[in-house]
């Protein structure tokens, strides 16, 4: 397929990328951030919900906003906010079978926290799977889509950007991958846009079709593909 034919390393979102967002952990995600926010910052449930999907949309993340705006130390909230159930999430032998078959290292990079990506991880059957995580806390708590933490990111996992692919469910934070040179795919569910299912609002959720070369429904069979087409 074309742009996989010298890939070397493979990066992978974590939440509704390595497993289907019709799973809906964000739900419970948003209901921990909102309670948070309420208590934190002493505002109506509806206001910390404002709060969250305004400063998810500016800054990246929710954690970011608060941070920058209202100065929250990140440890309680990453604590409290990644406290979940995960069992609602369901293995997929063939997603397993089919990142186990890609040639080269396989890497997550994800917003939230290695505990959170382990645990995840764990519960999909994936563990086993991965050579190491950059996380919020590797990133210095700089998120994606942030153009200045992918390099970070790259040179942590000891990677080149003409030479790996990155998978993700929010368009916005494959831009600026595709700058740099990676090949960039979008996951998405049919009708479960990420940005969408997460409640951004709308006027965040721009992003350019070009730094897009793939877009997948289906994950495990678009990997299985590269190794079998």
């Amino acid at each position: 397929m074309q742009r996989f034919n010298d890939i070397e390393a493979w990066v992978f979102d974590l939440d509704n990328t390595l497993y289907p967002a019709s799973q809906n952990l964000f739900a419970e995600i948003d209901v921990r951030m909102t309670a948070f926010i309420q208590d934190a910052l002493n505002v109506t449930k509806d206001e910390a919900f404002r709060v969250q999907k305004d400063f998810l949309g500016e800054y990246g993340t929710t954690l970011s906003g608060l941070m920058n705006v209202h100065g929250l130390e990140p440890g309680p909230f990453l604590d409290f906010v990644h406290d979940l159930d995960v069992s609602i999430l369901t293995p997929d032998p063939s997603l397993k079978q089919a990142i186990a078959a890609l040639p080269g290292p396989k890497y997550i990079f994800t917003n939230g926290t290695k505990g959170h990506a382990a645990r995840v991880c764990e519960r999909l059957g994936l563990t086993e799977l991965f050579d190491d995580v950059f996380d919020i806390v590797s990133a210095n708590y700089v998120p994606k889509p942030n153009p200045d933490i992918y390099p970070v990111m790259l040179e942590s996992f000891g990677i080149a950007p003409e030479t790996s692919a990155f998978f993700e469910d929010m368009a916005r934070n494959l831009t600026p991958a595709h700058k740099l040179g990676m090949a960039t795919v979008l996951v998405h569910e049919e009708g479960q846009d990420g940005a969408k299912k997460m409640n951004m609002p709308e006027k965040y959720r721009t992003h350019d079709e070009a730094h897009i070369d793939h877009t997948t429904a289906d994950l495990a069979s678009f990997l299985t593909a590269l190794t079998t087409g």
